[in-house]
């Protein structure tokens, strides 16, 4: 992956290997990607999940208290909702829904959101 997209770097872990992106110009590109050669498959919901938390993130919305819990929502409905630290943190906080996804979005693969 990291060959492919030319961005990010990977650390090997014993058996594992583990690949990381960490700058937000570098996440941009692969959202790009993403955005012009669509999954087709139910992780295009994931996706468009993770485009929201991504652009809360680069307009810092997430330096206000309000942006963070948007973030912390985002993250409650992504894998397996939060973690034990966060659940504790925000205890108030609402999982977003996770988008639909048909076979009618798979097949289309609509455009996702942006701001």
């Amino acid at each position: 992956m990291q060959r492919f997209f030319g961005v990010g770097h990977v650390t090997l872990h014993g058996n594992a290997a583990m690949y990381q992106v960490v700058k937000l110009s570098d996440l941009a590109f692969i959202i790009e990607h993403f955005d012009n050669y669509p999954l087709k498959t139910k992780k295009y919901g994931d996706f468009l999940l993770f485009k929201q938390a991504f652009y809360i993130v680069k307009i810092k919305e997430h330096l206000t208290k309000e942006g963070l819990t948007k973030l912390v929502a985002i993250r409650a409905t992504l894998n397996k909702g939060l973690p034990e630290r966060l659940s504790v943190a925000f205890t108030n906080v609402t999982p977003v829904p996770r988008p639909q996804m048909n076979k009618t979005n798979l097949d289309s693969n609509t455009p996702g959101i942006k701001p």
